[in-house]
């Protein structure tokens, strides 16, 4: 049985106190009562309370002294004023000190019920929205983006760096499924973001003639269909982040405004005159090659160094494939739960196979692969290969080795061109394209560290 909210009463009417505890105590409340502000103080440092109800007009500390105190020290217990008939421009004054409402000292129990209830009930929201806040932190939090690769620490590093930046563009560049929106997520939470504000729009996904709506919103009549005023992304996003992936995607005229709302910090809505101010962080996502395009033509380069202030690459799956392991474990943990199904893991032939694929669908790929596994493998079996879903064409071939143990290169140079250059050449090449283009496993096999592997 759930404990009733305790309310406090404090009046320097003994009479007035007496009635209000009883009434409280009849529609099921737990009812403290104190004579005065300073008393009131006290009981709260010592017992819990839910709710207060004062008078305004106290001897000692009135009832704003009281509630600049309560504010100060109890920000989160509500607060209600009780005031006399002619004092009610006090009253809203006490409201705007933070109090949640004022009832008047004639009024009946019915309407001093309602405001409790309402008072408790909105306390009650507040409660629940900073708890699904602090879970929202912990769930994109950048200690919840598990790996073990070098580069990819530093691009945690880099990506922590900047959240305390709120007013720098970052540019997030990576192949799609490779965690961009993640990564901008706890950005956003790391710098303190609101959870309600963080808006994510694909350019792709939006038709050019409505991409400017969904960005900048529109007025009434701006066009055909516009009945009411409707708020854009940028709006949403308010004292939070805005994450406009596929930017490579933006059209040119769009791509042209939203080069002078990173420049001015300001835009319009469609079909309006007055200028807003852009009051949130801005970061961009693609999986494209914005140099590339800036050359083909396709992308403005004043925008592509304008959004290229901060930039972050994230490295595909298959560059750092010491992450499977340790993404496959945490990915079962999840789906263990999520499922409610007790899955033991991966057999060594399945986790074979998941290190031999160069997953071009990167991290979202992985992520798929083992949800559908861990749905169709038996209680109580080992996820084996054939609970597997991947593609043979995509599968990382290791590299060759004689029977002797060492890797075949098969060098082929003739006499007159043959030198020590052409040698490392070759044999660099050739580790490379053997490992899938992974850069740390070439170099770990010829022995070198990486730094030296790129010399």
């Amino acid at each position: 049985m759930a404990k009733p909210a305790a309310i406090l009463v404090v009046d320097d009417q003994s009479s007035f106190r007496f009635l209000l505890k009883h009434q409280l105590r009849d529609a099921g409340f737990s009812a403290v009562v104190a004579s005065s502000a300073e008393e009131a103080l006290l009981l709260i440092e010592q017992q819990p309370v839910d709710l207060i109800l004062s008078d305004l007009v106290m001897p000692g500390l009135d009832g704003l002294a009281f509630l600049r105190k309560v504010s100060e020290r109890f920000s989160n217990i509500p607060f209600v004023i009780i005031t006399a008939h002619g004092s009610i421009a006090s009253a809203v004054d006490a409201m705007k000190l933070g109090a949640f409402d004022y009832i008047e000292k004639h009024c009946s129990a019915d309407e001093l019920l309602i405001t409790i209830r309402r008072a408790l009930k909105y306390q009650h929201l507040l409660s629940e929205n900073e708890q699904l806040k602090q879970q929202l932190k912990q769930q994109y939090c950048f200690q919840n983006i598990v790996t073990s690769d070098q580069d990819m620490k530093h691009v945690l590093e880099l990506a922590a760096s900047v959240s305390t930046s709120q007013r720098t563009t970052v540019a997030l560049f990576g192949e799609s499924g490779c965690g961009k929106e993640i990564l901008a997520q706890a950005i956003h939470f790391s710098g303190g973001g609101l959870p309600a504000n963080f808006v994510g729009l694909n350019c792709a996904a939006i038709p050019e003639m409505l991409l400017e709506s969904e960005l900048f919103g529109h007025v009434r009549g701006a066009f055909t269909g516009a009945d009411r005023d409707r708020d854009g992304k940028f709006t949403l996003a308010k004292e939070g982040t805005i994450l406009l992936d596929e930017i490579g995607d933006m059209p040119m005229n769009m791509q042209a405004k939203l080069l002078r709302v990173l420049e001015d910090r300001v835009f319009e809505k469609v079909g309006s005159n007055k200028l807003l101010a852009v009051d949130c962080r801005v970061i961009v996502a693609t999986n494209r090659n914005l140099f590339k395009l800036v050359q083909d033509g396709r992308f403005r380069e004043d925008l592509y160094h304008r959004i290229n202030v901060f930039p972050i690459t994230i490295p595909p799956l298959r560059e750092r494939r010491g992450d499977i392991p340790i993404l496959a474990d945490y990915f079962i943990t999840i789906l263990r739960n999520h499922l409610g199904k007790p899955l033991l893991g991966l057999s060594q032939n399945a986790m074979s196979r998941l290190l031999e694929y160069d997953w071009p669908g990167n991290v979202r790929e992985l992520r798929n692969c083992l949800e559908r596994a861990a749905i169709i493998v038996p209680k109580g079996e080992l996820i084996r290969t054939e609970h597997l879903s991947i593609h043979s064409q995509f599968t990382h071939k290791p590299i060759e080795s004689t029977a002797a143990g060492n890797i075949d290169y098969l060098p082929s140079f003739s006499k007159d061109e043959i030198s020590l250059e052409d040698i490392i050449n070759q044999v660099l090449a050739a580790t490379l394209e053997r490992c899938g283009g992974n850069k740390t496993k070439a170099a770990a096999i010829l022995k070198v560290n990486r730094k030296m592997f790129y010399r």
